[in-house]
C-alpha cells in the first residue's frame, strides 16, 4: 500500500516579502555562507542547510516563529523547510528561491548591505 503525502506549502517570492515585512515570519536563507555573503534578501537570518542536517539550532531570531526558507533555486530550501517542520517548526519555501526573488525585483544586498548578486 502506498502512502500519499502532501507536498510542503510552498510561497512565490512576493507572498514570500509580504510575509516578511508585515512581521508575520522570518525568512530564514539556507545557503552557504559564500552565498549568503554575495547576496541575500535584506533582514534575512542565516544559517547553512549544511549545518541544520547536523542538528544545529535555529538562531535566536528564527526561533518560535513561522519560517519562510529560501536558498538558490528552492530545491535546499523546500528540504530544510521539511526537515523544519519535522522538528515541529511552521515553515514554508519560497519557490524559485533567491533566483525568482531577484527576478521579481526584490532587494538584494551584500554582507556590507550594498546592492547584492545571487550566487
Amino acid at each position: 500500500m502506498f502512502l500519499f503525502r502532501r507536498g510542503m506549502a510552498r510561497v512565490t517570492p512576493t507572498k514570500a516579502h509580504e510575509r516578511i515585512t508585515s512581521g508575520d515570519a522570518v525568512l530564514l536563507d539556507v545557503r552557504e555562507r559564500a552565498e549568503w555573503n554575495a547576496g541575500h534578501a535584506p533582514g534575512a537570518v542565516h544559517v547553512a542547510l549544511s549545518r541544520l542536517l547536523t542538528g544545529q539550532d535555529l538562531p535566536p531570531a528564527a526561533k518560535g516563529r513561522p519560517l519562510v526558507v529560501i536558498c538558490r533555486s528552492g530545491h535546499r530550501s523546500r528540504q530544510a523547510a521539511r526537515l523544519l517542520a519535522g522538528r515541529g517548526a511552521d515553515a514554508v519555501d519560497v519557490k524559485g528561491g533567491m533566483n525568482a526573488w531577484a527576478s521579481a525585483a526584490l532587494p538584494v544586498v551584500d554582507e556590507h548591505g550594498s546592492s547584492g548578486r545571487i550566487a
